[in-house]
């Protein structure tokens, strides 16, 4: 490349003066049959037209790593509108960056015009405290490369030639496995905070070295997710967390000093007196969820939140009891309080939070060994989750293995061979909420109307 990569990525570069590096098909491993269908007909059908075309972005970093990307993103000069009078399978969406998204089945490849450079106060191009929240100003191929964010997704793979195009020094970050920003790493975290849990990501999902540069405003900055809407910083949790890579992903944020932004109680639990316990139950359920997906198997992210939230719950809750609350009351204050404060950061619909919550209601179900009650929780939607959740916290807690063992081989059984097992087996009692050590005796109620109403209280307070 004719200018240097340091010096394309300076903030006042001309972008008119950047020179492409460009790497010829016989001097590169990307393949057309590595790219799908869907794709290679939007490049082509954009050629033929007479547009530049190219596949850019995470896809052409992943096929020079040798991986199996599963989005493939197109740049190209043709304007949203002129590129669905292209295709009749197309739609514009988009208010902060229109885009074009064109649709075989269930694949959509997602089309951009280049981005320009733009000046604050364009009709296109509103920045309010530093932050881009409307930019639809269209340029060059080189505007377009600098205005996306890390080196190593600023490379183009062109149709017209096979060729990769290099405008920012990203193959050599490739072949270094480093992630670097294009432009001043500072003012690019202003613009949009979000890059910061990208940077964290891409480096997990990677195995990449943030650059030191790319690194040192991390602990600063890191408050302005503050700022970032809830809804959207859900959307980042499920990409950070459920991409197979979740573990990392997770150490990587605590140690760039970002998860406390996201998840605060999570990371004031890692740093108070349980944290080693703690932080092995992270790591038990992470590796499981990421073994599962690598594994094609569902998941769910209430499961993650669960494990993510339980020490906080479950320290408040025995913080509460010790204050002389009730158990029951300090674990429902618990829960609402935890739920509460995590909800100003992320937004977790309530269809998961509802199913975080059962899965810690029904933790200390798993001691009762009643008849009814056995068959009601094995019936219970949420029941598998639950079960593995007992799991993961047996790890810690060597007195929970003897119900893991009961209820894994209770769901082996039978309807007929559970009930003869369960005739002889002996009554087992829960204790009051999922966190408490010791059994406490039930208080007998008055009998109402002849009848003795504890045991339907009882068995009420344990749905």
């Amino acid at each position: 490349m004719n200018r240097t990569a340091s010096s394309a990525l300076e903030a006042d570069s001309d972008p008119s003066k950047l020179v492409p590096r460009i790497i010829p098909r016989a001097e590169h491993g990307i393949s057309r049959k590595n790219i799908s269908n869907g794709a290679l007909r939007v490049l082509y059908r954009l050629h033929e037209a007479g547009y530049k075309a190219f596949l850019v972005g995470g896809a052409v970093r992943d096929l020079l790593l040798g991986g199996h990307p599963k989005d493939f993103d197109i740049a190209t000069d043709a304007t949203p509108e002129q590129t669905r009078a292209l295709f009749r399978n197309c739609r514009l969406i988009g208010r902060r960056f229109r885009l074009a998204h064109v649709v075989f089945g269930r694949e959509i490849v997602e089309v951009a015009t280049f981005r320009g450079i733009g000046e604050v106060g364009d009709s296109d191009r509103h920045v309010v405290d530093g932050r881009i929240v409307r930019d639809n100003v269209y340029g060059s191929i080189e505007e377009d490369a600098i205005r996306r964010d890390f080196t190593i997704n600023a490379l183009y793979y062109d149709i017209a030639d096979f060729s990769v195009r290099d405008y920012v020094g990203g193959i050599a970050d490739l072949q270094q496995r480093t992630m670097r920003l294009i432009g001043d790493p500072e003012q690019r975290y202003r613009e949009d905070p979000v890059r910061m849990l990208r940077a964290a990501r891409l480096a997990a999902k990677l195995d990449f070295t943030l650059a030191a540069e790319t690194e040192a405003p991390i602990a600063e900055l890191a408050p302005l997710l503050a700022d970032v809407a809830p809804a959207r910083l859900f959307d980042e949790s499920l990409k950070l967390f459920l991409s197979g890579h979740g573990l990392e992903s997770l150490r990587r944020l605590h140690n760039l000093g970002l998860l406390g932004q996201i998840f605060p109680a999570t990371a004031g639990a890692l740093a108070g007196p349980e944290s080693a316990r703690f932080g092995r139950l992270l790591g038990y359920t992470f590796t499981s969820t990421d073994e599962r997906i690598r594994s094609d198997k569902p998941v769910t992210p209430a499961f993650l939140f669960a494990a993510m939230l339980w020490e906080p719950v479950r320290s408040l809750a025995d913080r509460l009891i010790a204050d002389g609350t009730d158990a029951s009351v300090a674990w429902t204050a618990a829960v609402d309080r935890v739920m509460h404060q995590q909800a100003a950061r992320i937004a977790i619909p309530k269809r998961f939070a509802i199913a975080m919550e059962e899965i810690w209601s029904l933790q200390p179900r798993f001691e009762q060994r009643q008849k009814k009650r056995v068959m009601r929780l094995l019936a219970h939607p949420k029941f598998r989750a639950a079960y593995d959740f007992l799991v993961i916290r047996s790890h810690d807690e060597p007195e929970l293995k003897a119900q893991v063992e009961w209820w894994t081989e209770a769901q082996a059984l039978d309807s007929q061979h559970l009930t003869e097992r369960l005739a002889t087996a002996p009554v087992a009692h829960a204790d009051s909420e999922p966190g408490t050590k010791r059994k406490r005796p039930r208080r007998r109620r008055r009998k109402r109307g002849g009848a003795d109403s504890s045991d339907a209280s009882a068995e009420s307070a344990s749905e």
